[in-house]
């Protein structure tokens, strides 16, 4: 992870923890400068205007944790289901943030009909990931991915407000990537999990 991440995320993390509890109100301004002071490193590295970031780094209230972040592995025939993304116009795993009320494996299940039309049912936890250590795209966040691996058991094909393909892929045929969302190493992981139903779940 790029220094400049890893510091301004911690003095993001130190300033919402010290806004969440502190009683005093010279603390609190202090806090909030903190909290600037990160969204001026991010700023900087990423090109986004600081009270863009501000604004985003603002919302998150309560202490700091990583975020959770779901994704569904459906294979087919030896294929991989994967969603091509509106956003970025890229391909990734059906999935995205945990909503709370939800357990993993609800999530998951929301998750694929909304983006892929496909009804499933989770079957096994494939791996839970630092999203730090297996991506090469910085973050502003921290986030924790969860793979977890179902079959399909109705539904069909279908677009959704998020994504504008569904498809099966080999792995010596993958699309362009959304790298933000997964990485070919991970989905490389993936196939060799498919491979090898014995092998246990990655973590860390």
């Amino acid at each position: 992870m790029e220094k400049w991440l890893e510091w301004a995320r911690r003095i993001q993390a130190i300033s919402q923890a010290g806004l969440h509890f502190t009683k005093d109100v010279f603390d609190r301004e202090r806090y909030t400068e903190l909290q600037q002071l990160s969204a001026e490193i991010i700023a900087n590295y990423t090109g986004q205007s600081a009270e863009e970031v501000v604004e985003v780094l603002a919302a998150e209230k309560g202490y700091p944790t990583p975020k959770l972040d779901i994704r569904g592995v459906v294979f087919q025939e030896g294929k991989l289901l994967l969603v091509k993304e509106k956003m970025d116009n890229r391909w990734s795993l059906p999935g995205g943030f945990c909503e709370v009320g939800l357990s993993a494996s609800e999530n998951a299940v929301k998750e694929i009909k909304e983006e892929s039309g496909f009804d499933v049912q989770p079957i096994k936890l494939l791996a839970v990931l630092d999203s730090d250590k297996h991506t090469d795209k910085p973050q502003m966040f921290h986030y924790y991915k969860i793979f977890l691996q179902c079959d399909i058991v109705g539904g069909g094909a279908q677009e959704s407000v998020e994504t504008s393909e569904i498809g099966f892929f080999t792995e010596t045929e993958l699309p362009p990537l959304s790298l933000k969302r997964n990485t070919e190493a991970q989905i490389n992981m993936l196939f060799e999990s498919q491979r090898k139903p014995d092998k246990q779940s990655v973590f860390d």
